[in-house]
């Protein structure tokens, strides 16, 4: 698990700062499997993760969604066969903040 993972998420409200360029940088080292997107002009992170069947991709999105519960931080999920398609993001700033990718990290924690 990356210290990134062992972070708690920070209370986030509207006026919350995006990360910076410089931060965005240093903290996408930590989750370098996620792609920084921009959709709909908001910059997310996304991953798609690989299951051998749907049962395996709905148990790790169920898991996804009990770490989204526990920090009260929810991403986007995409639930397929075989795969499963998460994208984080902070809906109140539009864009990233630190939170998003402590959330991937644990994404990825969950996943190995």
């Amino acid at each position: 698990m990356s210290g990134l993972a062992e972070l708690r998420c920070e209370a986030c409200s509207a006026n919350a700062p995006k990360v910076t360029d410089e931060e965005k940088r240093s903290l996408h080292k930590d989750v370098q499997e996620w792609d920084i997107l921009s959709v709909d002009g908001e910059e997310q992170l996304r991953r798609v993760f690989k299951f051998r069947n749907f049962a395996q991709a709905l148990a790790f999105t169920n898991t996804v969604g009990e770490l989204a519960e526990e920090e009260n931080h929810h991403p986007a999920i995409l639930l397929e066969y075989g795969k499963a398609t998460i994208s984080w993001w902070t809906h109140a700033i539009g864009g990233l903040h630190k939170n998003d990718f402590i959330m991937a990290a644990r994404t990825d924690s969950a996943y190995h």
